[in-house]
């Protein structure tokens, strides 16, 4: 074979390797133009048509505002390309252990149903980054849900019956808005230093069971907006102090003692100051080895030099908000146990000086 003869064949080879990419290419491009969105939102279905059209194509299901008692198994395991799944407001009283094989899908809302318990196969949806599960009966969530969805940035589980976030929560190192409020909290997991981007927390009212937080809440270096009020809370994390970032503190409704009221009419800054300076000093009535250890990561991370150096003078009130504390029947309230509960109060905007 000459020379030429050579050259010409691997040029043929070469054009030949160039038209099946290309033909590749053009294939995925239209699998990825074939991908539809289906709305069956509000048309009080009971139950779900037999569809019609190939259940692979749908990227966005829309079955919200209906009747709907349950999701068959069967369709749920064929929706193989589903990145957005809305079935809020049904009648839902459990979700199909199929939504594991949900593996493209990244939101997620069932909030406004029945559901009192999430399957553990949902921890297969590792693309997943919103879950939306607020008014639900949900006593408890999967307990390692947190080494599973790696990508999750905002999980929303209030106004349901929870009465722990497992454990697991704290592996959650994506996640950026966590809302568990008007639940049964009783506490939150120990180990919240993980939740490196966290920016948004918010564990109000979870009334008389929720009166301490976890002292790792100061390793939350993202931390911006952090809201614990309408709970039983006494005492703030001195740790509270470290939080550079934080921008806006709500503890209304609390019966605070540490900081104390004089401290807490000043501002944010002042709170921050005040709480920096006990953990440093010996108003700190952790052991002396606990405290260390705790100073020793703050260090670490930065946050905390010993004290906490105050620039300019803040006006009073920034960020930062307080109401007079009342306790009805140990349910720690301004005005009354009816005030804190009515429509009014849970769904109009919070009211800030930030």
């Amino acid at each position: 074979m000459t020379m030429d003869t050579m050259k010409m064949d691997m040029m043929r080879r070469n054009n030949s390797k160039r038209e099946r990419n290309n033909k590749d290419s053009s294939n995925n491009n239209n699998d990825n133009n074939k991908l539809r969105t289906v709305d069956l939102s509000s048309m009080s279905l009971e139950s779900l048509p037999i569809p019609s059209l190939d259940l692979a194509t749908i990227s966005k299901l829309d079955l919200s505002n209906n009747n709907l008692q349950n999701i068959p198994e069967s369709l749920t395991a064929r929706l193989l390309n589903l990145t957005v799944l809305d079935v809020h407001s049904n009648q839902l009283r459990s979700l199909p252990n199929s939504i594991g094989c949900l593996s493209k899908l990244k939101l997620l809302n069932v909030s406004a149903n029945f559901i009192q318990s999430l399957p553990q196969t949902i921890e297969n949806c590792r693309a997943l980054e919103e879950l939306n599960a607020n008014f639900n009966k949900l006593s408890k969530l999967p307990d390692t849900i947190g080494f599973e969805l790696i990508n999750l940035k905002k999980l929303s589980v209030n106004s349901n019956q929870l009465v722990f976030l497992p454990s697991s929560t704290s592996h959650l190192m994506a996640l950026k808005v966590l809302d568990a409020r008007l639940n049964c909290l009783r506490s939150l997991p120990e180990d919240l230093e993980n939740l490196v981007n966290l920016e948004t927390l918010n564990v109000s009212q979870n009334f008389q069971y929720l009166d301490t937080l976890p002292y790792s809440i100061g390793l939350l270096l993202s931390l911006t907006e952090l809201d614990v009020s309408y709970n039983n809370i006494k005492a703030l994390p001195n740790s509270i102090g470290c939080l550079q970032k934080l921008q806006k503190l709500c503890v209304d409704g609390n019966p605070l003692v540490s900081p104390p009221m004089e401290v807490v009419e000043q501002g944010l800054h002042v709170v921050k100051e005040y709480l920096c300076h006990k953990m440093n000093s010996s108003e700190d009535h952790s052991s002396q080895h606990k405290r260390k250890s705790w100073v020793k990561k703050f260090v670490k991370c930065g946050t905390f030099q010993g004290r906490i150096h105050s620039g300019r003078k803040r006006p009073q009130h920034e960020g930062f908000t307080k109401l007079k504390h009342q306790s009805i029947d140990g349910l720690a309230s301004p005005g009354g146990f009816m005030g804190v509960l009515s429509p009014l109060r849970i769904f109009s905007p919070r009211r800030s000086f930030s």
